[in-house]
This record gives C-alpha cells, sequence and structure tokens, in this order.
C-alpha cells in the first residue's frame, strides 16, 4: 500500500527542510571532506580557548572586584563602575582621543594602499614591481618597539636626520614631532601609512588579479584611456573588496593604535595622544583598577559591534555590499 503524500507537496518542488534535516544533510558532507574539517580544528580551538572562554571575565565589569575575593566573590555593584568612568575627565579625553586619531587614519590612510594597489596593477616591469612591493612590505615586518627607537633618533630635535635636513634645506628651528601636541598625531598617520600601506595593498592586488582580462581588451578596442578603465572597470569590480574592509576599518574606530601609540608618546603629549587602550593601560592595569579596565573594554567593543552594524547595512542599501 503506497505512503500518502503530503498535502503541501508539489510535484518538482523540493520541500523546506528542518533544521535538523539540514545539519545531517551538512554533516554527511563534512565527513567526505574530512581532512578541511581537521585541518579547521585548530582554528575553532584557537577562538574557543582565546576569544571566548576569556568572554567570562565581562562580569567584573558589573562587580567591585578585589583581588582577594576573586571574580565571583566580589559584591555586585551593577552599572557603578561605568557611572564612574564616564563622570572622569580623562576618560572623555581619551575617548575624543581616539575617535579623533582613527578617523584621520581612515580618511588619510585608508585610500593609501587602494591607490598603491592600482599603481602596482599598471607595472609592466616584473623586476621594478616585485622590488616596490618588497620595499613596501618590509616596513609591516617590523615591530613597533623598534621602529619607535629609529623615530625617535630620526625625528629628535637635537641630533635627528629629519631636522637637520629641515634645518639646513629651509632654515627652519627644530620641531618636536614627539614632544608636540601639534605635530603628534601628523606623525603618528604618517609614521602609520608608511608602515602598513604595502602590506594592505596586497588584497586589493589579488582582488585585482581576478578581474576578466577581456574586460580591459574590450575598453581598449573602444578607444579607453588607463584612467578611463581604472575608474570604469577596476574599480567597480573591487568595490566590494573596499567595502568590507571600510567596514572593518568602522567597526575598529576604537582601536586607535595601541602599539604605536604607547611605543611613541610620552607625558607631554597625553593631552592629544591618550587614547582608551593607553588609558586602560595605565589606570586598569597600572594602578590595578581591574574592573574599571574591563569597564571600559565592554564599552569599546559594545561601540565597535554597534558600528560595524551600522556601517554594513548602510553600504548595503548605498551599493549592495556588506558582510552579509
Amino acid at each position: 500500500m503506497s505512503k500518502k503524500k503530503p498535502q503541501n507537496a508539489v510535484a518538482g518542488i523540493p520541500q523546506k527542510q528542518t533544521w535538523w534535516q539540514s545539519f545531517i544533510a551538512d554533516f554527511a558532507g563534512y565527513k567526505k571532506q574530512y581532512a578541511l574539517v581537521l585541518m579547521f580544528i585548530p582554528v575553532v580551538v584557537y577562538f574557543a580557548v582565546f576569544k571566548y572562554i576569556p568572554m567570562g571575565g565581562i562580569v567584573m565589569a558589573f562587580k567591585d572586584y578585589k583581588i582577594r575575593q576573586g571574580i565571583w566573590g566580589s559584591d555586585w555593584c551593577g552599572l557603578e563602575n561605568f557611572t564612574k568612568l564616564f563622570a572622569t575627565n580623562t576618560f572623555a579625553r581619551a575617548v575624543e582621543n581616539t575617535l579623533e586619531i582613527s578617523l584621520l587614519r581612515i580618511i588619510c590612510g585608508f585610500p593609501v594602499p587602494i591607490i598603491l594597489a592600482l599603481l602596482l596593477n599598471e607595472v609592466n616591469n616584473e623586476k621594478f614591481k616585485k622590488a616596490v612591493q618588497t620595499i613596501t612590505y618590509l616596513p609591516h615586518f617590523i615591530s613597533w618597539v623598534v621602529l619607535a627607537g629609529l623615530f625617535q633618533q630620526l625625528l629628535s630635535p637635537s641630533n635627528g636626520a629629519v631636522n637637520s635636513i629641515l634645518g639646513t634645506l629651509f632654515n627652519m628651528e627644530p620641531i618636536y614631532f614627539l614632544g608636540d601636541n601639534d605635530y603628534f598625531r601628523g606623525t603618528l598617520i604618517v609614521t602609520d601609512i608608511w608602515k602598513g600601506a604595502g602590506w594592505a595593498s596586497i588584497l586589493y592586488l589579488a582582488a585585482i588579479s581576478g578581474i576578466d582580462p577581456s574586460l580591459y581588451e574590450a575598453a581598449k578596442c573602444d578607444g579607453a584611456t588607463k584612467l578611463q578603465c581604472t575608474r570604469y572597470i577596476t574599480l567597480p569590480c573591487i568595490a566590494a573588496t573596499i567595502t568590507v574592509m571600510l567596514i572593518l576599518e568602522i567597526g575598529g574606530i576604537l582601536d586607535a593604535g595601541f602599539d604605536q601609540v604607547f611605543n611613541l608618546y610620552n607625558s607631554a603629549v597625553y593631552e592629544t595622544a591618550d587614547i582608551i587602550d593607553t588609558y586602560v593601560y595605565r589606570y586598569g592595569i597600572g594602578e590595578m583598577k581591574y574592573a574599571m579596565g574591563t569597564a571600559v573594554g565592554l564599552f569599546k567593543n559594545g561601540i565597535g559591534f554597534i558600528l560595524v552594524l551600522g556601517t554594513n547595512a548602510i553600504t548595503k542599501r548605498i551599493n549592495g555590499n556588506g558582510i552579509w
């Protein structure tokens, strides 16, 4: 005796699977790709151990943390840590500095890797192209600890090479690049671009290499110049990559570069250089105010999460591209 078909079944139209059926089907597919699954396990373990398990410590932001009592033994204080945090002028200054430095990084630094990738794409001499790539990639592999010492020597007002050149060519007075609030932020932006532009351009070069060459050939047959090919073919084809990177940059707007700032700043430029991360380091770790430091970290990550969602929604409305 034949089984009755469901009343909602229509010939030729697949029925919607339940979540359990979908899970079983996906699991069967993963079994066939067990080698890839094994390669993915270390990634899962890394994020579980170093990203998700430590999230349990977030509860410290809502407690009057005492070292002897531990996280779970300390008394609850609700939003008291956040209230104290927002009432301090130093934290407000740190937030303002973080936003200004990050916005300057995005405005001045974000287009540089794209422009560099576009220029390298037009170079026909392979030896020259590889030499430029090597030179621009190299600073990425040097830590800010080493670079800080290098820049302190180069930018020294007494015997630094930069001030010596400026004095010789333009008869200028020595500039305190790392000790003057008027120059410190500009120094941060320029050194950050110098260090990261070459490495960041790799992603855009990879995106450009995936463009169909026949598009350029057809454009050249129609008489398009290189600039027109870049404007009407290259940039639209890598727009999705640019959009994703911009979303990630805006999502991390409260990360103004702790390594760089911490190694280059000093007490003379706290007014314009003290950012959220250095504030947390000094007060959260240096003065052992762990609950306050955790509250700052939670505040920063919450704002970053909201910015990622908002930027993703806006870019999807504008050009249809987004992370999800």
